[in-house]
């Protein structure tokens, strides 16, 4: 098995670090021929505007779709969530190219500017119950992502109440009484 890291910009080089630790053999991705030798992919945090304009000039966004449309594993972190995302909000004036293939809205930079940032104990029940283990997870939140809403066919493995959380209130724009999505599986 080999999985392909997503190398244009953001946390790539700490992917390859962990699957290298873990005994799997990560490699960089920055053409589109690369994806044919890949397994799965990951596709890490960083900056999506900045990577959606490096993967337009390398010409990626084709070979990506295409690899998502085909079923292979995807798993996006940040950024990553960002690109897979059908549908995203929060964005710059003309928006950016996603790569889709995960049914949900997400909201860049949803939890604030980097001052904002937070970390929180999410508690995971579902996967405790399929999975076991502690009962919670310490979740750490940095200008991250949310996920607004989720199609049909994505399962929801854990999620946290906006009013759980103190930073948001300073935000006019979202209603608090809404839930946004931080762990899904399709």
């Amino acid at each position: 098995m080999v999985v392909g890291v997503l190398a244009l910009q953001g946390s790539f080089n700490e992917h390859i670090a962990v699957l290298k630790r873990l005994g799997v053999k990560g490699v960089e991705v920055r053409k589109p021929e690369q994806l044919l030798n890949v397994s799965s992919l990951i596709i890490p945090g960083g900056e999506s505007t900045t990577m959606a304009k490096l993967a337009e000039l390398h010409n990626l966004f084709p070979a990506l779709r295409e690899f998502v449309q085909m079923g292979k594993p995807v798993w996006g972190t940040c950024a990553g969530l960002i690109f897979l995302a059908n549908r995203a909000t929060g964005q710059k004036t003309g928006g950016q190219k996603l790569i889709g293939g995960l049914d949900c809205t997400v909201h860049r930079n949803f939890f604030g500017s980097q001052i904002q940032s937070f970390e929180t104990e999410l508690p995971i029940p579902q996967v405790v119950a399929e999975e076991g283990g502690p009962p919670s997870f310490r979740a750490v939140f940095i200008r991250a992502p949310a996920i607004l809403d989720v199609g049909p066919d994505v399962e929801v493995l854990a999620d946290i109440p906006l009013s759980a959380i103190e930073t948001i209130n300073s935000n006019p724009a979202i209603p608090k009484e809404e839930v946004y999505f931080v762990l899904l599986s399709i």
